[in-house]
């Protein structure tokens, strides 16, 4: 049997993308048969003991994979559990019969198309910032706009010390001391649409993300969630394979 790197083998069973395992390991959470491992190490599936802070790992021979939208709504933190005994958008998912991670996240206050999976390995290609996966919002803001501050999203603002990449900003509806854009970027930076518009001088009222890709959010009514159909799943893996 062959051995197999560690974060592989802890994204196949599920417990995180090989991204997170990766981290795991570097914090020291993970050990192999009782010793602290690092990146790089290998083991044998089902054979040598994996835990990750404390727990056991179970690699299943045999497991489906689930590929799920939800939408979000305000007022949920996009983790599995939370020490502030907030609601969790797992608690959403309840008749998914294993047990899914979000592939990426949307800040407490904002809402629309969330993703969830099983599949470790598609999960990390969807976050990889290599992959360049387009994410598309609808974004209220405050009070107006101007050409100049059109110009600037577009284009690229400097948040947290580094210049973002060229998007798309199309104003879907106009009203005094209110502006609804549409929003594509290309990066899965921290709260990246929030900061830059308050970059350029604009207020977040509300933010929705509407499409992944060519996934979209459709009729989806807050707090519903339905598996990927096979042409969206497709369309996904097709932007993955691209880059």
């Amino acid at each position: 049997m062959e051995k197999i790197r560690i974060q592989k083998i802890m994204s196949d069973s599920g417990v995180c993308s090989r991204r997170k395992a990766e981290e795991y390991i570097s914090e020291g959470r993970v050990k192999v048969n009782g010793r602290p491992c690092k990146l790089g190490d290998k083991a044998l599936a089902g054979k040598d003991i994996i835990t990750l802070d404390g727990e056991k790992i179970y690699v299943a021979k045999k497991r489906q994979l689930y590929y799920i939208m939800l939408h979000k709504p305000r007022g949920y933190v996009t983790t599995m559990s939370d020490e502030l005994d907030r609601k969790c958008v797992t608690e959403l998912l309840t008749k998914v019969p294993e047990r899914v991670y979000p592939i990426g996240r949307l800040d407490k206050n904002s809402e629309g198309l969330l993703l969830f999976t099983n599949d470790g390995n598609f999960a990390n290609d969807i976050m990889h910032p290599s992959r360049h996966i387009a994410k598309t919002y609808r974004v209220t803001v405050r009070p107006d706009i101007n050409d100049e501050q059109l110009i600037k999203l577009a284009s690229g603002v400097e948040i947290d010390g580094k210049m973002t990449q060229e998007c798309s900003v199309v104003v879907l509806d106009k009203q005094p001391g209110r502006v609804v854009l549409q929003m594509t970027i290309h990066e899965g930076r921290n709260r990246q649409i929030r900061k830059m518009c308050e970059a350029v001088g604009l207020e977040v009222a509300r933010l929705k993300r509407t499409a992944i890709g060519l996934v979209k959010l459709g009729m989806l009514k807050p707090g519903e969630y339905r598996e990927l159909k096979p042409d969206e799943l497709r369309a996904l893996r097709n932007a993955i394979t691209k880059k």
